[in-house]
């Protein structure tokens, strides 16, 4: 079966709030095949003059054995994009499964069978990985993020499903936070000119001590925000996001206190590790051109193809604008 090729989607990682910081293929050695035994004839006796030989009789070829069919690929608009080497690294990939949730859900009990589960939507059934494309999807995400290094992308996954089995994520849909502290902090509101959605984070908004007060409640409410976003997505058609951090009315001069740059470490090291491949492109908006440095900061700590996602946007709505509307269009924009 040949396979749907298109351009690889660069690795990207997210960074949050503040900057954060992060990947071979085994060459399989050619089959030998064993020549066919060579079949020596036997010397026979010769019959009698009297007696003509016997005829013989030739016997028809055997028909060649059936073939079972090859099974169809399941696709969908993302998948017909992979590349070749990508489809490679899939395949690879997808035979890992049964390992990685045996590492992730049962260290201790090498025969122990795992059921599926759901993550942001998709099934992942290590019994039958190739049943749905949009497995394909999300398997990719962790590939691409590795530079579809198969071990590195193993190691990912399988820290990524620990880590969402110990954070309690599934539970964090019933969470509630207090509205006069999250309420204004974060929105959605349209869509990139591809349909992906766009997801506002207004840090001047809200009392960013209060807000910051309590660093894991503030990760808790940034990791559903998140959860909450991905649900627009259907890993069919769409499997990313616009970010909008936007500035606006935030005090640069205090500088940040020590549970800001707490929460900023944490919330970028989950989404780092944890949310590949969910970035598109991602605004700075209203932020200073005194201190347009802190986005160049991020160029030491990021991969050329993600720093290339990033924009610093200056103050009013001409500028904003400006930047936005190669990529969104003007009825979209909040």
């Amino acid at each position: 079966m040949s396979e749907p090729t298109a351009a690889t989607t660069a690795p990207t990682t997210e960074p949050e709030a503040v900057p954060a910081p992060k990947i071979e293929e085994e060459h399989k050695a050619d089959a030998v095949t064993e020549a066919a035994p060579v079949e020596i004839p036997v010397e026979s006796t010769p019959a009698p003059a009297s007696e003509p030989a016997p005829e013989t009789k030739e016997e028809p070829a055997a028909a060649p054995a059936p073939t079972e069919p090859e099974v169809e690929e399941p696709q969908n608009e993302l998948t017909k994009k992979f590349t070749e080497q990508e489809w490679k690294a899939l395949k690879e990939f997808r035979t890992e499964l049964p390992a990685i949730f045996t590492e992730a859900y049962h260290p201790d009990e090498k025969d122990a069978k795992s059921e599926p589960i759901q993550i942001w939507g998709v099934t992942l059934d290590p019994a039958a990985p190739a049943k749905d494309a949009k497995t394909s999807v999300l398997l990719m995400k962790f590939l691409r993020a590795r530079n579809l290094n198969v071990k590195d992308a193993h190691t990912m996954l399988v820290g990524t499903l620990r880590w969402r089995d110990e954070f309690k994520v599934n539970e964090l849909a019933k969470e509630e936070f207090p509205a006069d502290i999250f309420g204004k902090l974060g929105y959605i509101a349209g869509k990139d000119k591809g349909g992906r959605p766009v997801i506002y984070n207004l840090y001047g908004a809200s009392d960013i001590k209060a807000v910051f007060g309590d660093v894991q409640r503030f990760i808790r409410w940034r990791v559903q925000f998140m959860e909450k976003s991905i649900e627009l997505l259907d890993f069919e058609t769409i499997d990313q996001m616009v970010q909008v951090h936007d500035y606006d009315g935030v005090s640069f001069l205090a500088g940040r206190d020590a549970n800001q740059k707490a929460a900023a470490s944490e919330a970028t090291n989950i989404f780092q590790n944890h949310y590949p491949e969910f970035l598109s492109r991602k605004f700075f908006i209203n932020v200073p051109t005194v201190l347009s440095w802190i986005f160049w900061a991020f160029k030491s700590v990021l991969s050329a193809a993600t720093f290339a996602k990033m924009s610093v946007v200056g103050h009013g709505q001409s500028s904003i604008k400006s930047a936005f509307l190669p990529l969104i269009d003007i009825e979209q924009i909040p």
